[in-house]
């Protein structure tokens, strides 16, 4: 027999964004919209998402812009002034701030920015001048991206035609926190996701690669955004570098999540292009599965690293071992619990006559199946 618990009208409200709905209510966790309009902009297209359930707030990226809504929609601030590459995003529940990838390829820079959310109060605040962002440089992606592979003495700089970036990198682009790989109730770390250009010339660039980072120390290495002149300032080693055989995909995990009800981690990406692969373009990485040393297949010289393990279900090709499914998360992907995810719409509208790109948040459920594992709610 169902016990029923009986809650006061505020108690409810404070409880309900985080609250999922019983079995036999309605399919979707309660108060959580089925859809959230991030708004139209010029900006570039819809990149990642993330979500402050507690307080109530939703986060998009849109290349160079974030912008911060209710969860009605409406909007509350942005933040502007990013000539980089602003991608995935994830809320650190631990300290109530936004994180997210930010590239300057053309400076060779790579960094975390970090949004002190609470300032965002107000449409158009600078990223450089109002305080509201700080960055962290990544030295090992810049070891990776800037990799002379093929020792000729020089960079290619930002082409994907070319040998040199190791592993394929071509920056950054998916994060989020979660546990250490192998230890589902592990200390949270923040894991980072190379972007890896798509080149069916090499195969060297068949894995994603996956840094983790304890982020305890790091308001020692954060500095304010100065795109004049990029500030070095960063962790000098990973607390974990990871490789997950997936196939060459296009532009690597364009948004990672680590999703405690499935308790693995879920890599939305661009469809690769190699035809001995079969191009899923969702994965997830096993969380429970303790990363095993071993050979990278494919690299000039012979290298060992931590390899992940793929999780069970979905599709799976005989020929190259992959498990995947077909799923649309590249946009933007959050796990809210219970089951339930946000997922990003991309699309185009045309306002007084200009063009401009917008950004839902659609509510889905986990099912498992093949070759989709999600349904729409809603």
């Amino acid at each position: 027999m169902r016990k029923v618990l009986t809650l006061t009208l505020a108690a409810t409200s404070a409880l309900s964004l985080l609250t999922a709905t019983p079995a036999g209510a309605a399919d979707r966790p309660r108060d959580l919209p089925a859809e959230i309009y991030g708004g139209a902009w010029t900006a570039g297209h819809v990149q990642g998402m993330a979500i402050d359930q507690r307080k109530g707030y939703m986060y998009f990226s849109f290349t160079n812009l974030l912008v911060k809504t209710d969860l009605q929609g409406k909007l509350i601030g942005s933040v502007t002034g990013f000539t980089g590459h602003l991608g995935d995003l994830d809320f650190n529940t631990q300290d109530g701030r936004v994180y997210g990838s930010l590239e300057y390829k053309e400076q060779e820079s790579f960094y975390i920015a970090i949004f002190d959310v609470d300032r965002i109060t107000a449409p158009d605040l600078d990223a450089q001048t109002t305080d509201v962002v700080k960055t962290v440089y990544l030295k090992e992606v810049v070891a990776d991206y800037v990799a002379d592979m093929n020792g000729d003495g020089a960079f290619d700089g930002n082409v994907g035609n070319t040998p040199d970036h190791r592993y394929g990198c071509s920056g950054i682009d998916g994060v989020s926190f979660g546990p250490e790989f192998g230890k589902r109730h592990g200390k949270q770390k923040l894991t980072v996701a190379y972007g890896v250009y798509a080149n069916t010339a090499r195969q060297d660039n068949d894995y994603q690669v996956l840094l983790q980072y304890d982020i305890q120390q790091w308001r020692k290495y954060e500095r304010p955004l100065t795109e004049s002149a990029p500030h070095r300032s960063g962790p000098e080693r990973v607390d974990g570098k990871y490789f997950a055989y997936t196939g060459n995909t296009t532009y690597g995990v364009q948004n990672l999540q680590y999703d405690e009800h499935t308790g693995n981690w879920m890599m939305a990406v661009y469809k690769g292009t190699k035809p001995q692969f079969p191009n899923y373009t969702f994965f997830m990485v096993d969380g429970g599965a303790r990363p095993r040393t071993g050979e990278l297949t494919g690299q000039p010289r012979a290298e060992r690293g931590k390899l992940l393990t793929l999780a069970q279900g979905g599709l799976q090709d005989e020929a190259t071992g992959v498990r995947g499914w077909q799923f649309t998360g590249e946009y933007g992907l959050v796990s809210l619990g219970g089951g339930r995810y946000y997922v990003a719409k991309a699309d185009k509208v045309t306002e007084d006559g200009v063009s401009k790109h917008t950004g839902h948040a659609q509510l889905y459920r986990w099912t498992g199946q093949s070759p989709t594992p999600f349904e729409r709610l809603g």
